[in-house]
């Protein structure tokens, strides 16, 4: 019954993030990434003529879709998908369930603090987080690869709480992107 009412869930969100467009600027750099985590909802299906100004390419190419945010953001010591990083990942699940060909790398990654076999499980248990998410919301197992990095890809050099907050992350990786 859960994964019928979170099927639906993915279904009714799908719908809805269909009929959804954005404006305005899309922020850049890492930095933006963590402090500017709006609802993700907006542009989704981001392809097609709906208007003049509105992008006519691959939804995955369009800066301003959830889509174009690959990025999911930890707290320390946690595998826990954020609730500011739920729409975003919900954008990505309904993406992957509607384009079943489309296959994803989940990078787990974690911060220098702990040993290093302690971050390798850590990114895991990250990466299979997204994963657990993506499969209720209908992904199919076969479109997701997980590979965790641990601390050994650090996306900010640094020992400082901003160093930190910028490793502790799930990277989506798109085939052929």
């Amino acid at each position: 019954m859960k994964y019928q009412l979170n099927r639906l869930f993915a279904l009714a969100l799908a719908a809805l993030l269909a009929g959804c467009s954005t404006t305005g600027d899309t922020p850049t750099g890492e930095e933006a990434a963590v402090e500017d985590r709006g609802s993700g909802a907006e542009g989704v299906a981001a392809s097609g003529a709906a208007g003049a100004g509105a992008f006519a390419g691959a939804a995955l190419d369009d800066p301003n879709s959830p889509l174009a945010r690959r990025v999911i953001y930890f707290e320390y010591d946690s595998s826990e998908i954020m609730a500011e990083d739920q729409d975003m990942v919900a954008a990505h699940a309904a993406y992957l369930a509607s384009n079943p060909n489309q296959t994803i790398t989940l990078e787990g990654h974690g911060d220098e603090r702990g040993s290093r076999e302690y971050n390798i499980g850590l990114g895991d248990r990250r990466a299979q987080s997204v994963r657990r998410v993506f499969e209720l919301q209908g992904v199919s197992p076969q479109q997701i690869n997980i590979v965790s990095y641990g601390e050994e890809k650090p996306a900010a050099e640094g020992h400082s709480e901003a160093a930190w907050r910028l490793n502790r992350r799930v990277e989506i990786v798109y085939a052929g992107y």
